[in-house]
């Protein structure tokens, strides 16, 4: 099922509220994030995809999420520090949220892609259209530079 999150409400970091028409017109891949997951490495393939297609219109964002084995507890200034520190990272992350049970934004709406359901684990991955449609959900354990998901992204932004 493909929803769109067009008029979904999120935080910025700064905890200002947008929606996702802000970002309308890039291709997104939407991802919830952790600093002390068996995943963290996947920051150093977020911000990789970023600097290889950012000129053509995609954009990652990171939504940080202490809902999986308590691997993300820390604030918001530490989380981007060790973020950019370690890898680099400069895309943009915003307000802590829920991805499991009572879901916070964006994810109330994103579970509703198939396969439906809460969020599994951290770094699972949305992958938004230009027209602000969720047209696919990455597990954990895909790589964000998996041939699955580039090949995904190269075909939205043609």
């Amino acid at each position: 099922m493909s929803v769109n999150i067009s008029k979904v409400e999120v935080f910025s970091f700064e905890n200002k509220k947008i929606t996702f028409d802000h970002f309308k017109g890039n291709v997104l891949l939407i991802v919830n994030v952790a600093s002390k997951c068996g995943f963290t490495k996947q920051y150093q393939a977020l911000q990789n995809l970023q600097d290889k297609y950012e000129s053509q219109g995609f954009k990652v964002l990171g939504f940080p999420c202490n809902d999986f084995g308590n691997q993300e507890p820390g604030e918001l200034e530490e989380i981007q520090k060790f973020c950019s520190t370690t890898y680099g990272v400069n895309f943009q992350l915003f307000q802590k949220v829920h991805a499991k049970g009572n879901t916070t934004e964006p994810f109330t709406t994103l579970n509703k892609v198939n396969p439906a359901g809460d969020v599994e684990w951290n770094f699972e991955k949305f992958l938004i259209n230009s027209q602000g449609d969720a047209i696919a959900r990455f597990k954990s354990s895909i790589e964000p530079d998996s041939i699955e998901i580039t090949n995904a992204i190269e075909n939205l932004l043609i």
